[in-house]
């Protein structure tokens, strides 16, 4: 009796679904559920700040944007600049807060621009309530079933690529300074490529940059976009104010190098090995300083993002990774507060990025380097300090240029428009 109930039941949610699928989905397409004529989009997670400016810039010129916070560790929040929305964990009661809010945006929204990889959703209590009535990602497929626009952006190297292919790249492969090539639940060919394959599938357009392309990030919908990796021209300023309470008391003349860590520890090996190059760094400090050079390494870690603006505003150069091949929100950080960036370009993704944007490979300042010839490239520019700034300045301008929020509403109101095909 219970098996035939079991039973039962199973066959009366494989109609529902067929239902709502033929039936129920056809008819809200010709609903405002379905009316992609409007300009506005839902930002679903947070990478950083990025997003956030985005929808910011976009308000300025005419469309509704909002952001929705749906991640439950509160240790993220202090990369995280702003929300228009956030969805509470608190009990299994709060999962139909989730489901509210997902119909209204239904409504509301036409664009759904989603950041965490492998997390295309709307938090965890809505993803897993529909996985068991409807299958795996279903609340993303429903929106498409409705006509409305997906984009993504990329979040680095395990994003839509396999551990395999990523470790490829170069003659020493850069996953061997990475503490999750171990972690299969983190990082494996298995996890990676199935997000690969549903991300692909569900996205109308997807936001790249730094090259990577192999396994699904060689899709046609993949597209370098420098612009959504956007920050605020006057939060990060050349000439910010340093709180007191901030101020680093090294004696006059100290030339101070800026490196820094996100999770440090989690991110670090038994040995002191992580993809960001600390290991590379620290010796390379001690034996620079046993040269007779005047300097000090200012290092950062769990800092607020908010905050650590004022470390990074006092130091004269940064310290990006030497074997990973690109750079990131340090980087981008640095260029905006007109300061030098020295890092390891890899020169196949450089030429793939230059494929699509070649203004902005041609003008890109940061100092390449790589481990052998690290220490006279960071001599060289402790030594010329007329060099120093001239970089500085070419790197405000290119910041200014291709990350700053104004810049990328420009670039959204373009892209989001063309797949609403409305003229921006």
């Amino acid at each position: 009796m219970r098996a035939f109930r079991q039973l039962l039941a199973a066959t009366a949610l494989r109609i529902f679904r067929v239902a709502l699928m033929s039936i129920v989905a056809p008819v809200l397409r010709l609903t405002p559920f379905g009316n992609s004529q409007r300009k506005s989009v839902l930002f679903v997670g947070q990478a950083y700040y990025n997003a956030w400016y985005l929808s910011r810039a976009l308000r300025d010129i005419g469309w509704r944007a909002d952001l929705l916070n749906w991640d439950s560790n509160l240790e993220n929040r202090k990369y995280y600049h702003g929300e228009d929305f956030a969805l509470p964990y608190a009990s299994k009661v709060d999962t139909w807060k989730f489901v509210r809010f997902y119909l209204w945006a239904l409504y509301h929204y036409d664009i759904f621009h989603f950041s965490n990889k492998g997390g295309m959703q709307f938090g965890e209590p809505l993803r897993a309530l529909f996985e068991r009535v409807f299958g795996q990602g279903f609340e993303i497929r429903f929106l498409k079933i409705l006509g409305k626009k997906i984009v993504y952006s990329n979040n680095g190297c395990l994003d839509g690529v396999s551990q395999s292919a990523f470790s490829k790249w170069g003659a020493n492969s850069v996953c061997d300074s990475c503490v999750w090539r171990t972690v299969p639940s983190v990082c494996s060919d298995e996890i990676n490529l199935a997000w690969g394959a549903f991300r692909n599938e569900m996205a109308d357009f997807q936001c790249l940059l730094g090259g990577n392309r192999a396994d699904f990030n060689i899709a046609s919908t993949v597209h370098e976009v420098p612009e959504f990796y956007c920050l605020d021209r006057q939060l990060w300023h050349p000439d910010l104010q340093i709180p007191v309470a901030y101020r680093y008391q090294f004696p006059p003349g100290t030339l101070l190098l800026y490196h820094a860590v996100g999770n440090y520890a989690e991110r670090t090996d038994k040995d002191g090995v992580n993809i960001k190059s600390t290991h590379i760094y620290n010796p390379l400090i001690k034996r620079l300083q046993q040269e007779g050079h005047n300097l000090e390494i200012v290092f950062c870690t769990n800092v607020p993002n908010i905050d650590v603006r004022f470390y990074q505003s006092q130091a004269a150069i940064f310290l990006e990774m030497l074997t990973y091949g690109w750079f990131g929100a340090n980087a981008r950080e640095a260029m905006m507060l007109g300061k030098p960036v020295i890092c390891y370009l890899r020169p196949e993704w450089l030429e793939s990025a230059r494929l699509e944007i070649p203004d902005y490979i041609n003008e890109l300042p940061i100092v390449n380097a790589n481990p052998d010839n690290i220490h006279d490239i960071l001599v060289d520019l402790i030594a010329n300090k007329q060099k120093r700034l001239e970089i500085g300045r070419r790197s405000r301008e290119f910041a200014l240029k291709w990350h700053s929020s104004e810049a990328a509403g420009r670039r959204f109101d373009k892209i989001y428009s063309g797949l609403l095909g409305l003229q921006g």
